[in-house]
């Protein structure tokens, strides 16, 4: 054991640099692989644990169109065992909120009149300030979602418009509202005092509207009791209904996003540091066959032979295995705290669960290490001691490279290497010579590109969303303008204004009502529907296959409604809308993230078949003929229209939303990108400098003939950038087609059946070339060696 020990320990010290690789390859793919673990575990978790926490809702019902009696609802289901019902909780509807002078954008408000008694369901923690049985008159609660987004905080003070008039209201506290309350919401409860309430909106036109909040002890047994509730109801549920799969997505996305990418390079880091570990033993091997056979010839049996190189490679594991851990847990509570920071509170910060499953990775990684070094060093049983004594390899090998060196100077000959510089030649021949080494450099030039090229693209694509809204789902007008104050609004005079505006190239009006498609086993899907006055094309709406609705009997649905329904292009669905019966033939199938893709679009053509009055429609999307004149519009609109409308640019909906993704994934993906890069330079640096120590004679003969350093550096240098030129230009199509196309597998679920990205080349040939440079500079500098060497000492080592 002694002799295995010493062995052992004299490879780790003989060969640190190469040591220190294989243990920071070791490092960053436990650090990967556990953090991405952690990300997607805890995301799920901590949510999963807050909504238990607070009696989450699984079923939020909006009962506001006067289809059914709120009363009747919650009184059936306040009945019913294993069902938690809420109190009715009495709401009306504002648009926006103005903070320190500025008008929040693409947030719809429920005010609410909040009940004085305990809720049974959707507790409010108080994430910030001090909360109360109800707010204190003059004051509210907000949620985290829009806090975060808005930059509010308790003690601010906030002012609403009601299209009558504006109140003021201080934040008296900040709640986790589960319903409301995920990242890149686009509505918001506001807890209102009951005394407040009454006073500032009772005026409003029309009467409360009411939500009930259901919890089941078994989530899955809810069809059945969906199934008695329609019977007793006498038709589907013809309300809003907010399901617990829309409500829990948004909190989810982002990070099964990132998680995604974690594991994929957490594998390839792994793939490479196995590689890596197999190609160094195999090399040792043939380095060492003459010490090998010595020590066989003394005793020495293959078993401790190997056991020296697997105590070697076991400490080598530990030591970065454990760093690797501690890291991952540093960096997946960084990722988790900043994507699930509405789910945190001033007391309480997000713990991470999962330290079993990072043991479990760790053990893994070190099993692994172990087998691959079992394998690789399954060669040294073959090493035959006098052969390996006196030829320093087996005596096949030895004949085999006799035989290459006779015929070598024919074989360069016929590859015609004399018309080429005698750099690029040199350069070739360090390729073909290390094998191994230049594959491994070709896989990580490879990885980082695809790495910095995904992440900027992701980026990038986020950013410039303008461009690709219609495959969001979204419109692409280049102006909303949403009626504030329907009392004081004219639409007719509206519209005559804006046509009579030379800078207008057309508008349109939509609006949004709920809808009911009955299906198989006495189920229903309720969906919201966008409901349009005017063309869908001229809005900038797109479908993924045929085309939006133009007639009154026709509709598009989203894709996970097709696939639920199993309906495609030209079929008939059943649908209800306010009431009313319709039979509509689908003629486009399309993508939206908002909602799931659990959408639909018809025109208000359809709705007036039943109700010829309709004219509900609050929301006006103007198109310009110059877009860059948006923002000067918008500003003349709001200055003239005064409290009656309020108008703001599609860029500031779409950048009020979307720059909390921004935000949330600059820092993992700047990370993972900033970590290939480090580790393309250390390990093209580390395995050059261990290749031209052995090739030290050679390049001592091409000194000493007349060869500058320089140009020696040049050849080398050459030769790695040529493979590095090939990896980036496999990871530039990789970055760009084969990720993107496996995330969008992890979105499909989501309502993406093709992400919307944005290929700005300019952006990715910069990125393509960053991981040029690392490799570049690691093969340039690890040649230093050659400079400050002398011939005469090169030849006699």
């Amino acid at each position: 054991m002694l002799a295995v020990w010493t062995l052992s320990r004299a490879y780790l010290r003989k060969k640190k640099l190469q040591n220190g690789l294989i243990a920071l390859l070791i490092l960053l793919s436990t650090l990967l692989l556990a953090t991405s673990s952690a990300v997607i575990s805890n995301t799920s978790n901590i949510f999963t644990d807050r909504h238990n926490a607070e009696n989450g809702s699984h079923q939020l019902l909006l009962l506001g169109a006067g289809l059914h009696d709120p009363q009747f609802v919650h009184d059936w289901w306040k009945k019913q065992e294993g069902v938690t019902a809420s109190e009715l909780m009495p709401y009306r509807s504002l648009s926006g909120i103005n903070y320190q002078g500025k008008e929040t954008a693409n947030m719809y408000l429920y005010m609410m009149d909040t009940q004085g008694t305990p809720p049974r369901v959707d507790n409010l923690a108080v994430a910030q300030g001090a909360k109360s049985e109800q707010p204190e008159q003059g004051t509210v609660w907000v949620p985290t979602s829009l806090a975060s987004s808005h930059g509010l905080h308790a003690g601010d003070t906030i002012e609403f418009n009601t299209g009558n008039h504006r109140f003021e209201l201080t934040i008296s506290a900040v709640v986790i509202d589960i319903p409301f309350g995920g990242p890149f919401a686009t509505s918001a409860r506001i807890w209102m005092n009951n005394e407040d309430y009454k006073e500032q909106l009772q005026e409003m036109p029309g009467t409360d509207k009411y939500m009930l909040a259901l919890r089941f002890e078994d989530y899955e047994e809810q069809g059945g009791y969906w199934e008695r509730f329609e019977q007793a109801l006498g038709s589907p549920y013809l309300e809003s209904k907010m399901e617990f799969e829309e409500i829990a997505s948004f909190y989810l996305i982002i990070n099964q996003v990132i998680g995604f990418i974690m594991v994929f390079l957490g594998i390839v880091m792994m793939l490479v540091a196995l590689y890596t570990i197999g190609f160094t033993i195999s090399d040792a091997i043939l380095s060492q066959y003459r010490t090998i056979g010595v020590l066989k010839t003394i005793g020495l049996t293959a078993n401790k032979i190997i056991a020296a190189y697997v105590l070697q490679y076991a400490c080598l594991a530990s030591i970065a295995v454990i760093p690797g851990l501690m890291a991952s847990n540093w960096i997946s509570r960084l990722i988790v705290a900043s994507s699930l920071s509405v789910l945190r509170t001033e007391h309480n910060d997000i713990s991470l669960q999962g330290t079993a499953e990072a043991i479990v990775i760790g053990a893994a990684m070190f099993l692994l290490v172990i087998i691959c070094v079992l394998f690789h060093t399954n060669k040294a049983r073959s090493v035959q001691p006098v052969q390996a004594i006196r030829y320093g390899m087996s005596e096949e090998e030895s004949s085999k490279l006799t035989g290459r060196l006779l015929a070598g100077g024919a074989e360069s000959r016929g590859r015609g290497f004399g018309r080429f510089p005698v750099a690029a030649v040199l350069g070739f021949r360090h390729i073909q010579k290390h094998r191994k080494g230049s594959l491994l450099m070709l896989i990580l030039a490879t990885v980082t590109t695809a790495v910095l090229v995904l992440g900027f693209i992701l980026m990038n694509s986020i950013f410039s969303i303008k461009q690709t809204a219609s495959l969001w789902g979204y419109d692409s007008s280049d102006i909303a303008v949403t009626i504030v104050n329907k009392a004081a609004f004219s639409r007719e005079k509206f519209e005559q204004e804006l046509l009579a505006d030379s800078r207008i190239k057309n508008i349109g009006w939509i609006g949004y009502a709920n809808s009911v498609i009955p299906y198989a086993d006495a189920r229903s899907l309720n969906i919201n529907t966008s409901v349009v006055d005017g063309s869908y094309e001229e809005m900038g709406y797109t479908v993924l296959k045929g085309h939006n609705p133009r007639n009154k009997n026709e509709i598009a649905i989203g894709v996970n409604v097709s696939r639920e329904l199993g309906k495609e292009i030209g079929d008939v669905v059943e649908v209800y809308v306010q009431g009313h019966k319709y039979n509509l033939a689908v003629t486009g199938i399309y993508q939206a993230i908002a909602n799931m893709s659990y959408s639909a679009r018809m025109t208000a053509d359809t709705i007036r078949m039943h109700n010829a009055d309709y004219n509900d429609m609050e929301i006006s999307l103007i198109n310009l003929h110059d877009s860059e004149q948006s923002d000067a519009f918008v500003k003349a609109l709001n200055a003239k229209q005064g409290e009656s409308v309020s108008a703001v640019t599609q860029q500031t909906l779409l950048d009020a939303v979307y720059k909390e993704a921004v935000s949330v994934l600059i820092v993992p993906m700047s990370l993972m990108g900033l970590l290939f890069l480090f580790v393309t330079f250390i390990i093209i640096y580390t395995t050059c400098r261990i290749s031209i120590r052995k090739e030290g004679k050679t390049y001592g003969i091409y000194k000493s003939i007349g060869m500058t350093a320089n140009k020696i550096r040049i050849s080398v240098t050459l030769g790695i950038v040529a493979v590095a030129a090939l990896g980036t230009a496999l990871g530039v199509f990789i970055g760009v087609y084969v990720l993107p196309f496996m995330l969008g597998s992890v979105l499909v679920n989501y309502g993406l059946v093709e992400l919307p990205l944005i290929l700005s080349w300019g952006g990715i040939v910069a990125m393509a070339a960053t991981s040029l440079i690392a490799a570049f500079l690691g093969s340039w500098l690890s040649s230093r060696v050659i400079k400050g060497t002398s011939p005469r000492i090169l030849v006699e080592e």
